[in-house]
């Protein structure tokens, strides 16, 4: 059996080329793509491996590649990462059925131990499985209140806005905020957003 490929979409050569060196120096085999279109010409050929793609890019997208994908039943487990904190895309790459979602900069460690989880699709099942019973039992020590400020900013709503729907003062959303933040473990919003939908929020 052939040798898992990671394939790496991302626009900027510069990327390409360092993520492709680091996974070299990590004996994970690499191939790189400019584009999410160019990646589609092969994509039906590939029996394994993962993709990791960027999410902005011209062209195409890597969500518009990720409903391309499943359109056409490709089963390929993939890995978005952006330079964007932009949470209603990140809840929409987890919705559209990536598995993980990174945010840049990141750890290189980070990436590699997605990637291995994505190759490793037993124990990424089970990762996933124990992860999300972690997840769900983090969130049920949530008040109500708290509850409901977490699905205001999975929503990508700002404090203010979440403040007025629930009728309270901005501060106190700030306050709810940093309690879920503390209560989850979660390192930023992006990873807030990726316990909420694994734990199925």
């Amino acid at each position: 059996m052939s040798e898992p490929i990671v394939h790496l979409i991302d626009d900027d050569e510069a990327v390409r080329t360092s993520l492709a060196f680091v996974l070299e120096m990590s004996d994970l085999p690499a191939k790189t793509y400019p584009s999410a279109i160019e990646f589609l010409e092969v994509a039906e050929t590939l029996t394994g491996g993962c993709i990791v793609t960027d999410v902005r890019m011209p062209e195409m997208s890597g969500l518009e590649l990720v409903r391309r994908l499943k359109e056409r039943n490709i089963k390929l487990p993939v890995i978005v990462i952006t330079g964007h904190g932009d949470v209603p895309l990140a809840v929409e790459a987890m919705r559209a059925g990536v598995i993980d979602f990174i945010e840049k900069p990141f750890d290189d460690e980070v990436l590699l131990r997605s990637i291995r989880m994505a190759l490793d699709t037993t124990a990424e099942s089970d990762a996933q499985a124990q992860e999300r019973q972690r997840f769900e039992e983090m969130l049920s020590t949530l008040s109500g209140r708290e509850k409901d400020v977490l699905r205001g900013v999975i929503a990508g709503k700002m404090n203010k806005v979440i403040a007025f729907e629930l009728g309270i003062s901005p501060r106190t959303v700030e306050v709810y905020r940093a309690n879920v933040m503390s209560k989850t473990n979660a390192n930023g919003l992006s990873e807030l957003v990726r316990i909420a939908l694994l734990a199925g929020f």
